[in-house]
C-alpha cells in the first residue's frame, strides 16, 4: 500500500542542516579504473548491482564512479552518480546543469547519422536552436491531438484481432507484441507517414522517404520557426526513431509485462471501473473526460512508469559548484562535474515509496498522487510540464494517454491475460501466452 498523506509530507524532504560530507568513491588508476568499471558494469556485476553494491560499500547514494564506454569511446567516463528520489532532481534543473551533448552520457555519438547536425536531444536549453526545435515538437503535437485517440485506438483494435488469430490458430506457439510501436508512429505522425517509409526492398532511405512524406510539416518548420528544411527532417527522423519507436518499443511492453504479472485481481478490478465508464458513456469511443475517470487505470500507468522507466539514464555537467542533499547527507558536486542518474534506483527509492520494489497498482490513487512528484520517467517530475526551457520529453502526456488507452481496449475485450516476459537490451519483451475473453461488458 501507498504511504498515508502525513507520511509522505514527513518524509520526502531532508533535514535542513545535513552534514556536509565528502563524495565517496574513486575512478581508480587511469585507463585502468575506467576498464574495470565497464567489466563490472557489463559482466561481472550487472547494471543494477552495480550500482546497488556501491551504494552498500560507500553507504551513500552519492558517490564518484566511471560509466561505460569509457575507453577508447569516450575520453573521460568520470561522473557523480546520484542515486535516490531527492538528489535525482538536480538533473532536471537546467539553471544549475549543463545539458550540452550529455543525451547518450559521457560520449557524443557522430553527427554524421544526423546530416552533420545536432538534433535536438544534444542541445542545451540555452541554445537557440533548442527554442525553436522544441517549439515546433509541441505545435506538432497540438495540431494533431484530436487525432491521438481514434488512430490509435483502430491500431490497438487491428493488434488485437491479429493476436487472436493467432493465438487461435498456434495456440502453443506465444505472440509477442512489436507491432505496437507501428500504432503509436502511427498515432503521431499519420498514416501516410508510416505506409511511405521504405520496405527493405525498395530504393529510398528513410530519411528520403520522410523528406518526401512531411512536407506539410516541414514546411512549417521552416517557415513558421525558421529551421532549416533538412535539419528539421534529420530532428523528425530521429523524434520518430528514438522518441517514438524506441521509446514506446520499452514503455508499452513494460506496461503490459507490469499489469500481466499482477494477475487477476488487478484484472478485475481495472475491467470494472473501465467497463462501468465505458457504460456510462453509452459504449462509444472513449473522451479524455471518460480517461479522466478511471483513477486506478491511470495509476497502474503512472506505476508501470515508476518501476521501470523506459529511458533509466540521465547526465548532466555542474554549471557552477552546487550542492546536494541526499536523506542524509550533504555533497557538493564541483562546476564541470559530470552528474549522472540511473532512475530505476531514484524511483524505487524505499524512503520515498512503501514496497518499492513491488508492483503497486493503486499507489497512486487518492492521497498517493502526491508521489507524483518522485516519478521521473520524462525526463523531468511527472507534476511539471514539459517546456522550451527545459529537458522533459515533449510527448510526456501523450505517453500517458496513449497507455491509458491501451488499458482501456484491454480491458474492454478481455477478463483477464497470461503473459511470459523476457529481457531485451533496451526494457523488456512480452509474449501473449493467453486471454481471456469478456465475460460481460
Amino acid at each position: 500500500m501507498s504511504r498515508s498523506a502525513n507520511s509522505i509530507d514527513d518524509n520526502v524532504s531532508p533535514p535542513s542542516k545535513l552534514p556536509l560530507k565528502p563524495i565517496p568513491g574513486n575512478y581508480g588508476l587511469p585507463f585502468l579504473g575506467p576498464i574495470k568499471d565497464r567489466l563490472d558494469y557489463f559482466y561481472n556485476q550487472g547494471r543494477e548491482s552495480f550500482f546497488r553494491t556501491r551504494i552498500n560499500k560507500y553507504q551513500s547514494t552519492v558517490f564518484r564512479t566511471n560509466m561505460p564506454p569509457g575507453p577508447f569511446i569516450a575520453s573521460n567516463s568520470k561522473v557523480i552518480a546520484v542515486l535516490d528520489a531527492l538528489t535525482f532532481p538536480i538533473l532536471f534543473d537546467t539553471s544549475k546543469v549543463e545539458k550540452l551533448n550529455v543525451f547518450a552520457g559521457t560520449f557524443m555519438p557522430s553527427t554524421a547519422l544526423t546530416g552533420g547536425y545536432r538534433v535536438c536531444a544534444y542541445l542545451d536549453p540555452s541554445e537557440p536552436n533548442h527554442t525553436r526545435l522544441k517549439s515546433w515538437f509541441f505545435s506538432l503535437l497540438a495540431g494533431r491531438h484530436d487525432k491521438f485517440i481514434p488512430l490509435f485506438w483502430n491500431c490497438l483494435s487491428e493488434f488485437f484481432i491479429n493476436l487472436e488469430d493467432q493465438l487461435s490458430t498456434n495456440p502453443p506457439a506465444p505472440t509477442s507484441i512489436p507491432s505496437l510501436k507501428t500504432c503509436h508512429s502511427t498515432s503521431c505522425f499519420g498514416s501516410s507517414v508510416t505506409e511511405s517509409l521504405p520496405t527493405q526492398n525498395s530504393d529510398p532511405t528513410v530519411y528520403e522517404a520522410f523528406y518526401e512524406s512531411t512536407k506539410p510539416i516541414l514546411d512549417e518548420a521552416t517557415e513558421v520557426f525558421g529551421l532549416k528544411r533538412d535539419e528539421a527532417c534529420h530532428n523528425l527522423l530521429f523524434m520518430a526513431g528514438f522518441n517514438t519507436y524506441a521509446g514506446m518499443k520499452t514503455t508499452l511492453p513494460g506496461l503490459i509485462k507490469w499489469v500481466g504479472l499482477a494477475g487477476e485481481e488487478l484484472h478485475r478490478q481495472l475491467a470494472d471501473e473501465i467497463r462501468t465508464v465505458v457504460r456510462d458513456e453509452g459504449g462509444t469511443m472513449i473522451t479524455l473526460s471518460a480517461l479522466n475517470k478511471m483513477t486506478l487505470t491511470k495509476s497502474v500507468v503512472y506505476e508501470a512508469l515508476r518501476i521501470e522507466p523506459p529511458v533509466p539514464f540521465q547526465y548532466g555537467k555542474a554549471k557552477e559548484d552546487i550542492v546536494v542533499q541526499s536523506h542524509d547527507a550533504a555533497f557538493e558536486i564541483k562546476r564541470g562535474e559530470m552528474i549522472f542518474g540511473y532512475q530505476p534506483l531514484a524511483t524505487k527509492d524505499p524512503k520515498i515509496f512503501e514496497n518499492s520494489e513491488e508492483f503497486v497498482g493503486d499507489r497512486f490513487v487518492g492521497e498517493g498522487e502526491k508521489l507524483l512528484k518522485f516519478v521521473y520517467w520524462s525526463n523531468g517530475r511527472e507534476i511539471d510540464d514539459p517546456t522550451v526551457e527545459n529537458k522533459q520529453c515533449p510527448g510526456k502526456d501523450l505517453v500517458v494517454l496513449l497507455s491509458r488507452v491501451m488499458l482501456v481496449e484491454l480491458f474492454v475485450r478481455y477478463d483477464t491475460f497470461t503473459i511470459e516476459e523476457g529481457t531485451l537490451p533496451m526494457g523488456s519483451s512480452v509474449t501473449f501466452k493467453s486471454l481471456t475473453k469478456a465475460t460481460s461488458i
